[in-house]
């Protein structure tokens, strides 16, 4: 469990961004890879894992349907 992961959904945090979604991603891909930082030879996938998160919570923020909230726009990072 990734305890130090906070929500980012609104309307619990309704300024998240791209910065909040890597953070995050970043938390996730540490404990599963078991690396705070990885070594120079995992360093390419590493960063590939973390941008893929990022890109997904990004994308699964924008379609989630809050009821009693407006929606939201956020771009997902290319």
């Amino acid at each position: 469990m990734c305890r130090n992961i906070k929500t980012l959904r609104p309307p619990v945090t309704p300024d998240a961004g791209d910065e909040d979604f890597r953070a995050a991603a970043l938390q996730y891909v540490r404990k599963v890879s078991g690396f705070r930082a990885p070594a120079a030879h995992n360093r390419e996938a590493f960063d590939r894992a973390v941008d893929a998160v990022a890109e997904a919570t990004a994308r699964l923020l924008t379609e989630l349907e809050v009821r009693g909230s407006h929606p939201r726009a956020v771009e997902a990072t290319a």
